[in-house]
């Protein structure tokens, strides 16, 4: 496979951005996608993104330890782009409106690479442990989503509302990769109609453990405390040295 530079700007130019030199990690990732849109994902080599990105392999190697770490490198640039948008402007809105604008402005960061991501996708879900490690990045993605939209992530509910993010976002990008229209119009169809079945299930969740708060109580206070065998060991050490149990209580 040849390991010529695909993009106009050639290898030994410094990559820049606003006038500033493009850090490393940017170039590489943006190699890999801009190879990703005409390339199929098993025929591009690290070679070729190393020539891509206008670095020795050597470089690529202590940037990233694999091509699928690379393509995780793009949820870290999105998330960059997010957080640096966020503000309260949405504070006071419902979750559901807070959610739907942290969506569409991760689709908006990653329009840049919907070429590639569009070739990449089909393969990455035959894959079940590369699906696995970038569930494992988008995890975390989303935690930092989630609290920057004033949503709790680290209460018992936490882990359960970041994995549903996760999922949520997933199903909507099998939308918004086909959706080629300006508006994204199916695309916020699909997000709608996501958010409002996410809203019912939180809901019920919610409600559960809500009811099921004296139970845990309980199973907390039985689990903290001294074995029951113990507990009735000591009573009877007691009773037989002729003294009461000091939580013991004559009846009236």
């Amino acid at each position: 496979m040849s390991s010529t530079p695909v993009s106009a700007t050639p290898a030994s130019d410094e990559p820049t951005a606003g006038g500033k030199p493009l850090d490393p990690r940017r170039r590489a990732v943006d190699a890999l996608m801009r190879l990703a849109a005409i390339r199929p994902w098993d025929a591009i080599e690290l070679p070729d993104i190393a020539a891509e990105a206008g670095l020795s392999l050597a470089e690529l190697r202590n940037l990233f330890p694999s091509k699928l770490a690379m393509l995780g490198g793009v949820t870290r640039i999105v998330d960059e782009a997010v957080l640096a948008e966020s503000g309260d402007d949405l504070a006071g809105e419902p979750i559901r409106e807070r959610l739907f604008d942290l969506v569409m402005r991760r689709l908006d960061a990653m329009a840049p690479y919907k070429a590639g991501l569009r070739r990449i996708a089909p393969v990455i879900r035959r894959d079940p442990l590369a699906l696995a490690a970038l569930n494992k990045g988008a995890v975390n993605s989303w935690r930092y989503m989630l609290a920057s939209a004033g949503i709790p992530t680290e209460d018992a509910l936490g882990n359960l509302r970041v994995q549903g993010a996760v999922l949520l976002m997933a199903r909507v990008c099998e939308v918004w990769l086909e959706d080629d229209e300006p508006e994204l119009s199916r695309t916020m169809a699909r997000l709608d109609g996501e958010l409002k079945t996410a809203g019912r299930i939180m809901g019920r969740v919610e409600d559960v453990h809500r009811l099921t708060a004296p139970l845990r109580g309980l199973a907390r206070a039985f689990c903290s405390g001294r074995p029951v065998r113990a507990r009735r060991r000591e009573r009877a050490e007691t009773m037989r040295s002729g003294d009461e149990p000091q939580d013991y209580v004559p009846a009236i």
